[in-house]
C-alpha cells in the first residue's frame, strides 16, 4: 500500500450479500474502516472482530471517512443515505468521495454527483458483478464512472475488493454499464427459462436440455449457476434476488425511455421478472424465474433435491 493510500480512512453503508465481503476484504488489507452496522449483527460482529469500528449514523461514518462506500439496493436509498437526517452530506468534509457500489438509476447518479459537487466531494459509480462468493473472495468485477484524477485515487481501495476493475467513463457510465450488463445477464435468464418450459412440454427434460448447452457455443458461466436450481435444487448457488432484477430492469426501460430508443426485449425481459416478482414469496432468486414460467404453462420445473421436491 502506497503512503498516499495508508492515509486513507474508509466508511461503509450496506454490509449485505455483497457489502460484507467487499468490508471485509477492505479492512483485512490494511484500510482504517468505520461502517454503519444494521440489525442483522453478524456482518458487523465480523468487522469489529477485524479491528472496524462501528458508527450509529450515515453522517459519523462521513465524518470519520476520506472514502465512504454504499452498497444497497438502488438509487431510493442512496438518496435516502445521502440527504436523510443522519446522513452523509451531515459530515461530508470537503475533498472526500462517496463510491456507489449498488445498481443505480444513472439519472440520480448525475443528480447527485452535481449536489455534491457544490459541497467540494466527487461521487463516484462503481456497480458490481458476479455473486457474493466473489465478494467474500475479493475477485469482484467492478465498471466505475470516474474523472481520471478521482479514478487514479480509488483503484488502491478497489483492488482490495476488485479483481477486475473497467474505467468506464465519467460519473453515471458506471451505472449505464451495470444496467446494460444486467440486461444481458437477465435476458439470458428468462431465454433459459422459456426455454426450459418448452422443453418440458416437448418432452425434454431440464437434464437432456443440459446436456446439449452445456460444454457446447451457448454455455456460459451465468448459464452454469442458473441451472444449479432446476438441475440440483441449490438455492444458493446465483443468489441475486428477483425483486432486483426486476429494479434493475425497470431503470433500463426508463434509461432507454430518456434515450428514445425502443427497448421490447428489455420490456419482456422486465415483464417475465414482474410476474414472478408479483407471486412469490419475498426471497427468492433469479435462477428461480424458470419455475415461474413453467408454472404459467402448467409446466413442472420445480426442482428435486435426494428425491425431496424444493420450495422457492
Amino acid at each position: 500500500m502506497s503512503t498516499t493510500a495508508a492515509r486513507e480512512n474508509i466508511g461503509f453503508i450496506g454490509l449485505g450479500l455483497m457489502g460484507h465481503g467487499i468490508a471485509k476484504n477492505i479492512v483485512d488489507k490494511g484500510y482504517p474502516l468505520t461502517f454503519l452496522g444494521r440489525k442483522n449483527r453478524k456482518p458487523a460482529e465480523d468487522l469489529l472482530g477485524r479491528g472496524a469500528r462501528e458508527a450509529a449514523t450515515s453522517s459519523e461514518v462521513a465524518a470519520a471517512s476520506d472514502i465512504v462506500f454504499i452498497c444497497v439496493t438502488g438509487s431510493r436509498e442512496v438518496e435516502a443515505i445521502i440527504r436523510g437526517p443522519g446522513g452523509l452530506k451531515e459530515g461530508l468534509k470537503q475533498g472526500s468521495v462517496v463510491v456507489d457500489c449498488s445498481t443505480s438509476d444513472p439519472v440520480s447518479t448525475v443528480a447527485l454527483a452535481a449536489e455534491l459537487k457544490a459541497l467540494g466531494v466527487d461521487y463516484v459509480d462503481a456497480p458490481l458483478s458476479r455473486t457474493p462468493k466473489e465478494a467474500w473472495e475479493g475477485t469482484l468485477d467492478a465498471m466505475v464512472g470516474a474523472p481520471d484524477a478521482v479514478f487514479a485515487r480509488l483503484k488502491p481501495v478497489l483492488e482490495t475488493w476488485a479483481g477486475r476493475i473497467v474505467h468506464i467513463g465519467d460519473t453515471g457510465d458506471g451505472h449505464r454499464m451495470k444496467l446494460l450488463n444486467n440486461f444481458v445477464s437477465l435476458g439470458y435468464a428468462a431465454i433459459y427459462s422459456e426455454a426450459l418450459a418448452l422443453a418440458q412440454k416437448v418432452g425434454i427434460s431440464p437434464a437432456r436440455f443440459d446436456s446439449v448447452i452445456r460444454n457446447g457455443r451457448m454455455d456460459c458461466g451465468f448459464y452454469q449457476t442458473f441451472m444449479r436450481w432446476t438441475l440440483e435444487g441449490d438455492r444458493d448457488a446465483h443468489k441475486f434476488t428477483i425483486a432486483n432484477a426486476f429494479k434493475d430492469l425497470t431503470y433500463l426501460e426508463s434509461m432507454a425511455g430518456a434515450a428514445g430508443i425502443a427497448n421490447p426485449l428489455g420490456n419482456a425481459t422486465k415483464n417475465s421478472f414482474a410476474t414472478a416478482f408479483a407471486t412469490g414469496p419475498a426471497e427468492q432468486y433469479v435462477p428461480m424465474l424458470a419455475t415461474h414460467i413453467g408454472k404459467l404453462n402448467a409446466v413442472d420445473l420445480m426442482p428435486s433435491k435426494d428425491g425431496v421436491k424444493q420450495k422457492i
